[in-house]
């Protein structure tokens, strides 16, 4: 009988009456060399806090891991390396960010579920900050799977520490023993006062112009993130120069690292080409038949292609059937040279798949207005990439509530991009957004923050949808110009317009994997991207840059390609942008009318209770029967969010009503409430009420206050006196004439003017 196993990766036990092999092969998906070093540690600083990074000590059945402490902030990275998976045509990496709240001793709001769940999407974009500098790093064609694991234990709340969290990956890659031909370091850099700033705090972010985050190796920068306050190419490569200078002694500090340890090196398996193939296609496929392969479309880019697979598989069609080489094998081969072919008439001939120049842009077209019903749309098109972006306004409680490991707050603009597999002709199971689709989100968002106007002067919540309806590349950067549009459409008031562009590179190396050359593209489009070296997207208006992403399949660029390719970009927002302005040259000076309205008042912070109400009741009295939504911020800022302007109108008077303080001197029409036999109470303001006294109710002297009036009566009255303890003191006014209080009858003169004395 089989005892159950306390772990799916511990074996299962066989009684001793049974024969028990001296080996126990490890389960697929297990660590090859699970760790045994001693603990060692390696100690430096960035930006004054003390950097600590260790292995050794936590996690010892994995392949490789690392502590790293950036001051109190604690991120514990594994590595796991399995065997090969055969068959594989993809490097099968798998890279997570996990979250912890009890990292910052918070309990998860949810109020049923505590337990950390499906990832955030700040943690989903920290998974793709890791994978996107370490991905090249490895062999290419490497089939091994390799999971890494980044798992936050502790942080100070004062530092981001996504990038803690990438140079723990690198650390316990490095002591893993793979073949990984790092290390790379990762740094933040923000910019305040016009002063470059390394790992800034969370405030210092906030208050400043620049979020950078940089990864790299000791030679060259591996990955770009950024969102920047339109800021010059200047600042910008200074802060990358700033960066990779930090990069390197973090580099440093993990080879450091791995010298004491001394890991027992992996071997990984790398995908074999089948020689008989390679032969097969290289003695068909000439060089005149690879540059048929061109045209400005895709469709015909596909079809010159699949003309040359039918060609491979119709000579080797004997070949396939005695499983020589398979059909699948040819196409991998065919679309390798096709690549090389491509690259080698860009490196040497400056010509490019579709003709374009070097530094052509694909033709542009934009467009606004295009939905009856939505707040604001943009359409824009470049080459056949063609994207729909749609803003809806919303009022202040609409805003997303982001609850993190680290920090709760609310989201005002949202940003959400969607890649349908229409858009690519392919079908495919819809499952939701992935972390391609969260990462072009996040972009767009970052590249457009910079130019909203401010809460105070426009405080709608802004919810942007770019539906990519077709893609041949860079469609993040068409939802960037799409959102443009889209805002300018619904007459939110950006500052400026922004535009985006995609640059790619295509480089040739020596034996020695060092560039001898490269040639820099503007606009790729989706074959140059896959078999370029580099994506590099850049947002910006005319006054400077606003959100940047790099990605690389090669081993690390320069500062001095940085640059060339920033310089490159300029000239093609320019183009991009005259293309925006054609079709709205401002944003409109009206919202379109099937937005809401939204009215702000300010009052007195001590007032906000009476708005309130008691449980809440008179803030649902006025929602209810002006049909609005009202937003009652601690500062005293009352936002009211209407369907049309006459139900804002009323609701924004009611409230002014409520929070109004009396004077001597004012007039109201009120109602009377409450009969006294010394007078009447009136209410004239919306829970406010004073008193009239019974000799001021009538031009004439009268013996009962119901002789003048009765409860529900509506009158005018003036407020004529508000005594030290807020009591209000009103008269009646009747056509316009003021009922004085009737005089006191005169005492009595004998006795000293005391009245006389009873019996």
């Amino acid at each position: 009988m089989l005892a159950t196993p306390k772990s799916k990766f511990e074996p299962r036990f066989i009684r001793h009456s049974l024969s028990v092999p001296e080996e126990i092969p490890a389960f697929a998906g297990t660590s090859l060399t699970p760790s045994t070093m001693e603990p060692q540690k390696v100690a430096g600083a960035v930006a004054s806090r003390p950097l600590v990074i260790e292995t050794g000590k936590l996690a010892k059945q994995a392949t490789g891991s690392a502590v790293v402490s950036l001051g109190d902030t604690v991120v514990l990275a594994t590595v796991v390396v399995a065997a090969g998976r055969p068959g594989a045509d993809f490097f099968p990496l798998s890279c997570d960010y996990e979250e912890k709240y009890y990292a910052s001793g918070k309990i998860k709001g949810s109020r049923f579920i505590k337990r950390e769940g499906r990832p955030s999407d700040a943690a989903v974009l920290r998974s793709r900050m890791i994978d996107r500098p370490i991905r090249p790093l490895f062999p290419k064609g490497t089939t091994n799977e390799v999971q890494i694991i980044a798992t936050v234990l502790s942080i100070d709340l004062e530092v981001d520490p996504a990038v803690t969290a990438m140079n723990a990956a690198s650390a316990a890659l490095m002591v893993s023993g793979a073949p990984f031909a790092g290390p790379i370091g990762a740094v933040r850099i923000g910019l305040k006062d016009d002063k470059l700033i390394v790992n800034p705090t969370y405030a210092e972010e906030e208050t400043g112009d620049l979020i950078l985050t940089v990864a790299g190796t000791l030679d060259a920068i591996t990955m770009v993130e950024a969102g920047s306050k339109e800021i010059s190419d200047e600042k910008m490569l200074a802060a990358l120069e700033l960066a990779h200078s930090e990069i390197k002694k973090i580099c440093e500090l993990q080879i450091e690292l791995k010298k004491k340890v001394n890991p027992a090196l992996i071997e990984l398996s790398v995908a074999a080409k089948n020689t008989e193939a390679e032969k097969a296609v290289a003695e068909t496929i000439t060089a005149a038949d690879l540059d048929t392969i061109a045209g400005t479309k895709k469709a015909e880019i596909k079809s010159a292609i699949h003309a040359l697979e039918d060609k491979l598989l119709t000579k080797y069609a004997a070949e396939i059937t005695e499983a020589k080489f398979s059909e699948s094998e040819l196409k991998e081969i065919l679309n390798s040279h096709f690549e090389k072919n491509m690259r080698k008439n860009i490196l040497e001939k400056d010509l490019r798949i579709d003709s374009r120049k070097l530094d052509e842009v694909r033709p542009l077209s934009a467009e606004v207005g295009v939905l009856p019903r939505t707040h604001g749309t943009g359409l824009f098109n470049r080459g056949e990439t063609q994207i729909l972006t749609i803003a809806t306004l919303g009022g202040p409680g609409k805003a997303m509530i982001v609850d993190t490991m680290d920090k709760d707050y609310h989201r005002f603009y949202m940003h959400e991009y969607n890649f349908p597999s229409f858009s690519v002709g392919e079908t495919s199971r819809r499952f939701g957004p992935g972390r391609r689709e969260i990462g072009h989100g996040d972009l767009a968002e970052r590249a457009l923050l910079p130019v909203l106007p401010a809460r105070e002067v426009f405080p709608y919540t802004l919810r942007v949808v770019s539906e990519t309806l077709s893609c041949n590349g860079s469609s993040s950067m068409g939802s960037v110009c799409g959102s443009t549009l889209a805002l300018m459409d619904a007459g939110v008031p950006i500052t400026r317009p922004v535009a985006a562009i995609a640059m790619g590179m295509v480089t040739d190396k020596n034996a020695e994997g060092k560039f001898t050359t490269h040639k820099i593209l503007t606009d790729i489009q989706g074959y140059e991207d896959f078999a370029g070296d580099m994506d590099f997207k850049v947002a910006r208006t005319e006054k400077g840059i606003t959100a940047l992403q790099m990605d690389i399949k090669v081993k690390g660029v320069s500062t001095e390609i940085l640059k060339e390719a920033l310089t490159r970009s300029t000239v093609a927002c320019d183009t991009i942008r005259a293309a925006i302005v054609a079709a709205i040259a401002e944003p409109r000076k009206e919202l379109n009318k099937y937005a809401p309205l939204i009215e702000s008042i300010k009052i007195d912070p001590e007032k906000i209770r009476t708005v309130i109400g008691k449980g809440g009741e008179t803030i649902q009295k006025i929602t209810k029967e002006c049909g609005v939504e009202i937003d009652v911020d601690d500062d005293g800022i009352v936002t009211i969010t209407a369907p049309n302007g006459e139900a804002g109108e009323k609701a924004k008077k009611w409230i002014e009503q409520i929070v109004y303080e009396p004077k001597v001197g004012d007039e109201f029409d009120g109602k009377v409430v409450r009969i006294m036999d010394f007078g009447a109470f009136v209410e004239f303001l919306p829970g406010k009420d004073g008193m009239v006294h019974i000799s001021a109710l009538a031009p004439n002297r009268i013996d009962k206050v119901e002789d003048a009036v009765k409860v529900g009566d509506a009158i005018r009255v003036k407020v004529v006196e508000v005594d030290a303890m807020g009591r209000i003191n009103l008269t009646r006014i009747i056509d316009g004439v003021e009922m004085q209080r009737a005089p006191r009858p005169p005492r009595p003169t004998g006795n000293g003017g005391r009245p006389p004395r009873r019996f």
